[in-house]
C-alpha cells in the first residue's frame, strides 16, 4: 500500500540491513529478559503453562483474522499479491494443529493426574 501512495511505483526499496539487524537485536534482547522475569516469577525458569496456553490461543486469533483478511482483500481484487493468501492459510492451519496439542496434551496430563493414588 505504501508503494502506491508514493507515486504509482510497485517496487518498494529494500531496507539497509543494518537496521533490520538492530531492530532485530533490539527484539531478542526484549525477549531474553522476558525469560528472566519468569525465572524470578516461578522459580523454575520456565514459561508458566497458562501463558503458554494463552499465546497459543492469541495465536490462533492473530492467524485467522489474517487469513480472513486476505481472503477479503482477494475477493474485492485488492491483494496484490495471491500467494500471499495460501501461505497465511498453511501458518493459521499450523497454529491451529499446535494449539489442538496443547490442547490434548493437557488433557492427558490432568487425566494422568486423576489416576494418581494419594
Amino acid at each position: 500500500m505504501k508503494s502506491i501512495e508514493t507515486g504509482g511505483n510497485f517496487i518498494t526499496p529494500i531496507k539497509s540491513w543494518k537496521e533490520e539487524g538492530n531492530s532485530f537485536n533490539h527484539k531478542v534482547r526484549s525477549i531474553t529478559s522476558n525469560e528472566d522475569n519468569f525465572e524470578s516469577i516461578s522459580g523454575t525458569g520456565s514459561i508458566p503453562f497458562q501463558d503458554v496456553f494463552r499465546t497459543a490461543v492469541d495465536q490462533v486469533k492473530t492467524t485467522q483474522a489474517d487469513v480472513e483478511n486476505k481472503q477479503y482483500l482477494l475477493a474485492t481484487g485488492q491483494l496484490e499479491d495471491a500467494h500471499s493468501l495460501p501461505i497465511a492459510e498453511a501458518k493459521a492451519q499450523v497454529s491451529l494443529d499446535m494449539l489442538i496439542s496443547l490442547r490434548n496434551k493437557a488433557i492427558e496430563s490432568y487425566n494422568e493426574l486423576i489416576k494418581m493414588n494419594i
